[in-house]
């Protein structure tokens, strides 16, 4: 089996923290946000355990939004709550789940929906030699399953480990799963281990 790559998506502030400013990704339930930190946690220990590669994405605007275009929803959100604000808390990635400077981790930050759009997520896989893609985080429904069917369609094979990704409605969750099971492998994380170990 060749070596998988991570790619932790938006696991910061203003995600998981309790007093972070987007709640897609999680609703106020503090049991469902320590259960996807702990696995998250989970996720990036066992990476670097195995010397797997893991790409940190974080998604972060200026100060007054003129790099973001407003075409949905979801943006406009962003914008009206004021979060992700590059240099700030909010934007910073959660302190359990830091990358860290280890030669084997790498930060992409983008402004769209998909990981990879506008970004150099694609170069640095085909830098790695990368095949297989575990991808994870907040939330399910938007970055995760855009993300996955981007890769999906350039040819790598994914997997998803369920347990460290999260959407505030548990339902949307298990919907976006469901769509991505179509095109990915759903796992959790000790299957991750098990089967890529």
């Amino acid at each position: 089996m060749d070596r998988p790559v991570i790619i932790a998506l938006h696991y910061q502030n203003d995600v998981l923290h309790p007093e972070g400013r987007i709640k897609v990704g999680l609703n106020e339930d503090g049991e469902v946000r320590n259960s996807l930190i702990s696995s998250a946690t989970a996720l990036l220990r066992g990476a670097r355990k195995n010397g797997w590669p893991i790409i940190h994405v974080r998604v972060a605007y200026r100060g007054d939004y003129s790099d973001l275009i407003v075409n949905a929803p979801i943006l406009q959100s962003v914008k009206d709550i004021g979060a992700v604000i590059d240099g700030t808390w909010g934007a910073e990635f959660l302190d359990a789940l830091s990358p860290h400077e280890n030669g084997k981790e790498f930060i992409v930050t983008h402004k769209r929906i998909n990981a990879f759009y506008g970004t150099q997520a694609e170069a640095l896989l085909n830098m790695l030699n990368a095949r297989t893609l575990i991808i994870a985080g907040v939330a399910t429904h938007s970055v995760v399953e855009s993300t996955v069917r981007h890769a999906v369609d350039c040819g790598y094979h994914v997997i998803v480990p369920a347990d460290a990704c999260s959407s505030a409605d548990p339902e949307v969750h298990q919907a976006s799963l469901k769509s991505m099971s179509l095109i990915a492998e759903i796992s959790s994380i000790e299957q991750v281990f098990k089967v890529q170990s």
